[in-house]
Parts: C-alpha cells; sequence; structure tokens
C-alpha cells in the first residue's frame, strides 16, 4: 500500500463530515393480499382522496434495480391503494449515497421520506430540514409499526436535541454476522477451517502465497473492506484480537466506547503489520462498497465479512455465493462461515439503527400518505408483497406458513433486478415477528447448516437504548477527527504510539468526553444502574 501523505490524508478526511457514523452511534390489522398483487381496499382507501406524487429516497444493496413499469407490481399495488405515484430514488448503501442525499438537502430538493444514519439525522435536525413527527408516528397513525416493530419507549429514547423529528427502523432480532472463507481455497491448499486469529493470519497469508485459485498469478488476497476513502473499518480480526466489538458495550459497570477506545492503538499496530505483510486487498481503503463486492465475487479475496442472512446460501440473488459463481464461472465455489470469537462474542445484541425521516417542507397530505403506506409496509399484507410477491404466483400461503414457489419468483423477481429489496427497505425478512412461518423449498441442506452454524455463535448484551447528543455537542466532527488520526497512524506513521495522545484531544478539544458521559447518563437511565465512561481506560 502507498503511504499517504498528509495533504491527501487531509483531502479524503474532508468528507467525513457528510459521511454516517455507523447504525449504531444514532445520536439515538391486516388485510389479506390478493392473487394478482393488487392491495386489499380498506375503508380508508375507499374514500376519493386526491393523487399525491410521492418521492422518497432510501438505501438498498448492491446490484438490485427496478423492472420495467409493466413487471413492477409493487409500485402498481402501492399506487392502487394509496392514490399516489410514489417515486422511489435509491442507491447502494454507503458514502454515495449520504453524499447525494446531502447535496438534495442542502439544494432544497429534499424527498418528502428518506433514510438516513443516525449521524446525518443529528446535522439535518439541528438544520432544521427535518418535521416534527410527535403526532406523525403514533400508535394511532402506524398500528403495524408499534405492534410488530418498536415499541413507545424505544421511540421516545431514540429522539435526540430534544426534538421529536426520528423514528428508527423496523430492525431486525436475529443477526447474522460472520466471516466467510473460500473452503475450496482451503481444501485446495490442504487447510484446515480457521478457529483462531492466528489460524486466520496463516490461511489469508497461504492465500496470498500460493496461488489458491490456480491462474499462476499472484493477484489474490486474503481480505477486503470498503472504507470510501474515510472509514478505518472495523472488520478485520485485529480489532476483534484486541477486544473491539461493535461499537459499544458494557463491561462491569462500564461504558465501552470502540472508536475511540485506549486499545485502538494496538488494533492499528496489527493491522498495519497484516498490511505490511500484503494480506489485505490494497485498495480496501479507498473501496467503495461495489468495488468491495466486486473483489469478493471475481474471487480476488478468499475471506470476506458479512451480516445478512442469504450471504453465503445458494439459490439467494444477492447471495456472494451464488454471485462469485455466475461471475467466475467456478462451480467449486464453497464461501463457509466461521469466526474465532464465536464462543466469546461476534456482536452485541441488537438495537435500533438508521431513522426515518420526513421532509419539513413537505406537505401535510403527503406525510399522512407516506406513513400510510409505511405502516403498510410493516404489517402482513404490505411485508409479504414487498419481500416475497404475489400470493399464489411466488408464494402459497396456508394459514401462517408460506412457502416459495422458487421457479417464479426467480423468473418474475431475482431476474428483474431482484427488485423486492428495494421495497423491502423498510423492514427486515423476519416472518417470525409477524407470526408466520417462512418455508422456502430453494434452500438447500448446505444452507440450512450454515444458518445453524451462524445461530450458535455468542452475542453481547447491548447497552439497552439508544443514545443521543445535545445542544452544542458535535458528534460529526469527533468522528471526522477520529478517522482521520486512525487513517494517519496506518498510512503515514510508523507505529501507533501518538494514539494516546490523540484520544486526550479526541476527548478534550473535540468533545469526546462530555458526548460519551451523557451517553453513560441515558445509558443509566434505562438500565436503573450506574454506568460510567473513562476517557483514561
Amino acid at each position: 500500500m502507498k503511504k499517504f501523505s498528509k495533504a491527501a490524508i487531509f483531502l479524503i478526511s474532508s468528507a467525513l463530515l457528510a459521511s454516517a457514523c455507523g447504525k449504531t452511534d444514532n445520536g439515538a390489522s391486516p388485510s389479506p393480499s390478493s392473487a394478482n398483487g393488487s392491495a386489499s381496499p380498506s375503508p380508508a382507501a375507499a374514500e376519493k382522496k386526491e393523487k399525491l406524487e410521492l418521492k422518497w429516497m432510501v438505501p438498498v444493496p448492491n446490484g438490485v434495480s427496478l423492472p420495467s413499469a409493466d413487471k413492477d407490481f409493487v409500485k402498481k399495488a402501492i399506487d392502487e391503494k394509496f392514490n399516489v405515484d410514489l417515486k422511489i430514488e435509491y442507491m447502494q448503501d454507503g458514502q454515495d449515497y449520504a453524499n447525494k442525499l446531502n447535496m438534495k438537502i442542502n439544494s432544497g430538493d429534499i424527498p418528502d421520506m428518506f433514510i438516513a444514519s443516525g449521524t446525518d439525522s443529528l446535522k439535518y435536525a439541528k438544520d432544521k430540514v427535518l418535521l416534527d413527527i410527535s403526532k406523525v408516528v403514533t400508535p394511532q397513525t402506524m398500528p403495524n409499526y408499534f405492534k410488530y416493530w418498536v415499541s413507545e419507549d424505544v421511540l421516545k429514547r431514540y429522539q435526540v436535541l430534544d426534538m421529536f423529528v426520528r423514528a428508527p427502523k423496523p430492525y431486525a432480532q436475529k443477526q447474522y454476522w460472520s466471516y466467510y472463507v473460500r473452503k475450496d481455497w482451503l481444501d485446495k491448499l490442504n487447510l484446515k477451517m480457521p478457529e483462531t486469529y492466528d489460524d486466520m493470519i496463516n490461511v489469508m497469508k497461504a492465500f496470498v502465497e500460493k496461488d489458491p485459485d490456480g491462474n499462476s498469478k499472484n493477484d489474490t488476497y486474503g481480505m477486503t473492506a470498503a472504507g470510501s476513502g474515510t472509514n478505518v473499518v472495523r472488520e478485520f480480526p485485529e480489532f476483534f484480537k484486541n477486544g473491539l466489538i461493535a461499537a459499544f458495550y458494557l463491561d462491569n459497570g462500564q461504558f465501552v466506547e470502540v472508536g475511540t477506545d485506549i486499545r485502538m492503538g494496538q488494533a492499528l499496530d496489527d493491522l498495519k503489520k497484516s498490511m505490511d505483510m500484503k494480506l489485505y486487498d490494497p485498495n480496501w481503503f479507498l473501496n467503495k462498497a461495489d468495488q468491495k463486492d466486486n473483489a469478493i465475487v471475481q474471487g480476488k479475496v478468499g475471506i470476506f465479512y458479512g451480516s445478512t442472512r442469504e450471504a453465503a446460501l445458494d439459490n439467494y440473488a444477492a447471495s456472494y455465493q451464488k454471485k462469485t459463481k455466475d461471475v467466475t464461472g467456478d462451480s467449486k465455489v464453497d464461501w463457509q462461515p466461521f469466526h474465532p470469537w464465536a464462543k466469546s462474542g461476534v456482536y452485541t445484541d441488537p438495537l435500533p439503527g438508521s431513522p426515518f425521516l420526513f421532509s419539513v417542507k413537505s406537505s401535510e397530505a403527503k406525510v399522512k400518505r407516506s406513513t400510510e403506506i409505511l405502516d403498510w409496509l410493516a404489517g402482513e399484507e404490505g411485508f409479504l408483497l414487498t419481500h416475497y410477491g404475489k400470493e399464489g404466483v411466488h408464494y402459497k400461503k396456508n394459514g401462517k406458513k408460506i412457502e416459495m414457489i422458487a421457479d417464479a419468483f426467480k423468473k418474475d423477481i431475482a431476474d428483474n433486478g431482484n427488485f423486492l429489496e428495494i421495497y423491502g427497505f423498510f423492514t427486515p425478512a423476519e416472518p417470525p415477528t409477524l407470526g408466520l412461518e417462512l418455508i422456502n423449498p430453494q434452500e438447500t441442506d448446505r444452507d440450512r447448516a450454515i444458518l445453524a452454524k451462524i445461530a450458535a455463535y455468542k452475542y453481547l448484551p447491548s447497552i439497552g437504548t439508544s443514545v443521543s447528543v445535545k445542544e452544542g455537542m458535535d458528534l460529526a466532527s469527533l468522528r471526522k477527527q477520529m478517522y482521520l488520526y486512525q487513517s494517519k497512524i496506518l498510512f503515514e506513521e510508523k507505529d501507533a504510539s501518538n494514539w494516546p495522545k490523540y484520544r486526550q484531544e479526541l476527548m478534550n478539544k473535540y468533545g469526546g468526553k462530555q458526548i460519551f458521559d451523557y451517553y453513560a447518563e441515558q445509558i443509566t437511565k434505562a438500565h436503573g444502574k450506574t454506568y460510567t465512561f473513562k476517557a483514561d481506560n
């Protein structure tokens, strides 16, 4: 990896004010669907309503796209049921999405409803571009949302800056954080599945040096990531090795903030050593999310860090397993999960993630119609249509059991941009939350073994509440400087000996101690037990 000059580091980091800080740093009766995919009319829908054009902006997975209008049965159903012309602008989640959303907001072209990171939503709240939702998102206006997904207490704790302007998207209760390794490469090189940190380093070293893809070129690496030129992502095993898991956690009465922890220095030193060994894709820091994905599916790396249920399943359009087979033409591709910290803790229990937000410029009628649609998405009818398609065409429903019709799903959905991933942005694909059971015949015994292995991983207790800053606290500037110091250590300095000094600056000059003391106060209130944050731990 080339050394970065001070000027380059400064230029790269200049975009950080617009960047997301991570989903955990948040500062905080259904009717059946019809067989043709049109939503069943409700008494409210039967009333004559003015047709409205709604503009939404949402982040989506890599590689998805909307089909032609005649094949987009979800838009047709929504438009007919709610008498709207719904226009969804979508981009892959990441820095480009955040930048484009910022540009739209700064120009005054604010979507009626949009999804943002926790950190960016704080900025929007300060800039007074968000609508007060205290009378907009309520159990009366969004009964499905509160019945199935988010409690009133969670919503209350999610607010920031004494403003009621954010609501968390429904969030998954099951998690799928795991490393995945090319087991076919392990087999070719007579290596065992890695079980420890040292095993993992040795496997990656072999992937770099021993030509696991057999093309007689020195062009494979252990891992890659997507730093977008700003973010020292914590997917690499060096962070786990040093106890830096998730974003926050609780430990013996203390609140631990991972990004600024004193142990970060040792983790960065370990990461520098691995980079010097050329274990990692040299472009990882500058990679955007699609570039990371391309490196994985093109067979350039032997390990990746995943968080989705379908990451390595056989027949899902969004699966790295299927994509790698399709792109490389190698039928022996076999991504398998592993985690050296499976028994000690791979992440923390789930908390609310990104918020959905409404523009202060949007009319009352548009806001009301948007909440009606969102609540429909949170209920059984909208959930089924936007995750599994049309009843009787793409799935069969028998009571609470949903059985996929794989061929029709592939033909109409997976082969048409896998477009349900766009409309399914609002809710996680967790049928049990709505009392449903999914039977998917396209899932194989291999798939079930993968899911069973991941389900056995240990998760640590979460901090138990969303946390937010208050007026006068500048979380964005803190994060910007934090990533600048970390990238400076990695690419410009010989080691991490300056990290304690940098950390003190983050705590004092950039307000870290004040912010994290305030986080600890919120955690204490939520638990009824005292938790403290120590800047000198």
